[in-house]
């Protein structure tokens, strides 16, 4: 691991005078994060051990464990950077190096307390940990044989093959099949919650939402029971509240509310349990993964704000209370000169009990982070 005390300075991008209105932070700008404080000036980069002779792959996801708060995470089984993710023919994926994907550290020291999963994944994406304990992780493409991928699958802690959602390598839009299946979550009374569909975020003028429409391509939450029935789903490709560009992350806070970070938006959207639209947050960027706490801080990460998707907004980590749509803290993404401060941040983001960040680095920031996962703390 590599360890810096870090000093960071926002670089001289687009100014936004920022009030007292709701979506602001007393005093700070919520596009850049200049003014708003940094809690966590410590960044230990490569952190987390890596079983000898095997390669950092990118992630998106990383989780806490309930019962025992350490960290479940997984790499795409050495798949290097860049900004492409699919099975193309010999790219590295879990497929084509069918290593264990899925880890469990302990969260002081990085240590290997668990690994499995080799031989079922395409390219794993989403990841939640259940109230027994269980791990549930989403595959959201399909390798080029069709045999595995657009599915959901459940593990037990010590890696056995519980349940599998969806038809494996078949992507669809019914509820039998999944088409990129971004996200997972389960909530305390067993019902299975998944996001689907990872194309929206791409689709940036309503024409291309229409012919993504007539393509099939998905944009819903879909809700199943314990066992793995079906029971709804809501959303489709588009810009109303209740429809998503890529709902890419899902979490669930302790008034029951369910929390879908719609990337291709650039918000978080909120409902209840049964699909009902509640409200919004947007002072959180173009958010990939969602974390929160149970003193109910938010916390995001922002890994693919760029001068094209998001103009002016600078990755990284923002935070905010539960209740309302503002911001507390702001952790930057990596400096890099070739791109400032954008596409510089993970993924997938994990907060243990002692309050210690953790970021699962996506296929943007692998290069620069050089290690799948990144630990942010205060000392």
């Amino acid at each position: 691991m590599s360890v810096d005390r870090m000093k960071w300075t926002v670089p001289g991008v687009f100014l936004f005078l920022v009030g007292c209105s709701s979506g602001s932070s007393v005093g700070g700008n919520i596009i850049t994060g200049e003014g708003i404080p940094n809690p966590f000036p410590v960044v230990t980069t490569q952190w987390g051990e890596l079983p000898a002779g095997r390669t950092w792959g990118h992630t998106a996801g990383i989780d806490i464990d309930p019962t025992d708060g350490n960290i479940w995470a997984y790499e795409r089984c050495g798949a290097g950077g860049g900004a492409g993710t699919g099975p193309a023919d010999g790219a590295v994926s879990c497929d084509t190096n069918p290593v264990d994907p899925i880890f469990k550290f302990d969260r002081n020291t990085g240590e290997v307390l668990a690994n499995f999963g080799a031989g079922i994944f395409t390219i794993p994406h989403g990841i939640d940990v259940d109230y027994d304990g269980n791990v549930w992780v989403t595959d959201f493409v399909a390798n080029a044989s069709r045999t595995k991928g657009q599915q959901v699958h459940k593990f037990s802690p010590d890696g056995e093959l519980l349940m599998s959602l969806g038809v494996a390598g078949q992507a669809g839009n019914d509820s039998a099949h999944f088409n990129g299946p971004n996200d997972v979550i389960v909530a305390a009374d067993g019902s299975i919650f998944v996001s689907d569909g990872h194309a929206g975020q791409q689709m940036t003028t309503a024409a291309a939402v229409e012919e993504g429409k007539r393509a099939g391509q998905t944009a819903r939450v879909m809700k199943f029971a314990a066992d793995g029935t079906f029971i709804k789903e809501w959303g489709q490709l588009g810009t109303d509240h209740g429809d998503f560009r890529t709902p890419h992350a899902l979490e669930i806070d302790a008034q029951n509310r369910l929390w879908v970070a719609d990337r291709g938006n650039h918000r978080l959207e909120i409902f209840d349990l049964d699909g009902n639209y509640l409200e919004s947050r947007y002072s959180y960027g173009r958010t990939s993964g969602i974390f929160i706490t149970e003193d109910n801080l938010v916390y995001t990460i922002d890994s693919e704000s760029d001068p094209f998707r998001h103009v002016n907004w600078i990755a990284g980590v923002r935070v905010g209370p539960l209740n309302e749509d503002r911001l507390t803290a702001f952790i930057p993404g990596y400096p890099d000169e070739t791109r400032g401060y954008h596409f510089t941040a993970g993924e997938g983001i994990a907060v243990d009990a002692d309050g210690t960040v953790f970021s699962a680095e996506g296929p943007a920031s692998l290069p620069i982070a050089r290690g799948a996962f990144t630990r942010y703390s205060a000392d």
